[in-house]
């Protein structure tokens, strides 16, 4: 199926409070604008110079979701215009992140990146982490850099229930921040393997690359 066909799947599957993030990493700027002349804004890459590349073609309204792991000192790049970032997996990314928010005069929105797979590959904070983030009002320490939620990766498993655990588990820590007060918005669960799993169990942003644009060009 062409990529407006796969989105129009996506518009019609997924729950109305379900935002979309089409992962457009790796791939060429005509599928980019393919998917926005039919209707996508939400794109997600993982390398900040591919993303800051493509920002400065394509038209000014696309929210820029970077979805991968930050490193420190490219965060100037992105800082201008980016409309969320994913992987807030540790302090010294987080603090970057003020930092250039308040060079650019912006409040760049973040979501804390939570361990929750079995593989080391991953990153993110444990849940015992975040928790004392929370206790300890180490999100009032970096307002240019505002968490609106928490986002996490399952294991790469066929094990549904395996990764059905995992995102439960997020979910609750989840909830958890929001009854001591955090009013978080977004719970990033789910990827082209696991979506439907993710929107079952809480999430309402997934990010979906290969099921829209098909296999990754490297």
């Amino acid at each position: 199926m062409s990529i407006s066909e796969n989105l129009k799947f996506f518009k019609n599957e997924l729950p109305e409070k379900v935002s979309l993030v089409a992962v457009s990493k790796t791939k060429p700027l005509e599928n980019l604008q393919e998917a926005y002349t039919f209707g996508q804004r939400i794109f997600g890459e993982n390398k900040i110079q591919e993303m800051t590349e493509k920002w400065q073609l394509l038209p000014k309204d696309i929210e820029w979701h970077m979805i991968g792991h930050v490193q420190t000192n490219k965060v100037k790049y992105m800082a201008p215009y980016v409309s969320l970032i994913h992987g807030v997996d540790r302090l010294k990314v987080w603090s970057e992140i003020h930092k250039q928010g308040l060079k650019n005069d912006r409040i760049i929105p973040c979501l804390l990146q939570v361990h929750i797979a079995d593989e080391e590959t991953k990153f993110g904070f444990s849940a015992d982490e975040i928790k004392e983030i929370i206790t300890h009002n180490t999100l009032l320490e970096f307002p240019n850099a505002k968490v609106v939620g928490l986002m996490g990766m399952a294991s790469n498993s066929n094990d549904q229930d395996k990764v059905r655990a995992e995102f439960k588990g997020l979910r609750k820590l989840f909830d958890s921040a929001n009854e001591m007060g955090c009013n978080f918005e977004l719970l990033s669960m789910g990827m082209s393997g696991d979506y439907t799993i993710g929107i079952e169990e809480g999430s309402n942003m997934v990010r979906v690359g290969s099921k829209i644009f098909g296999n990754r060009n490297y």
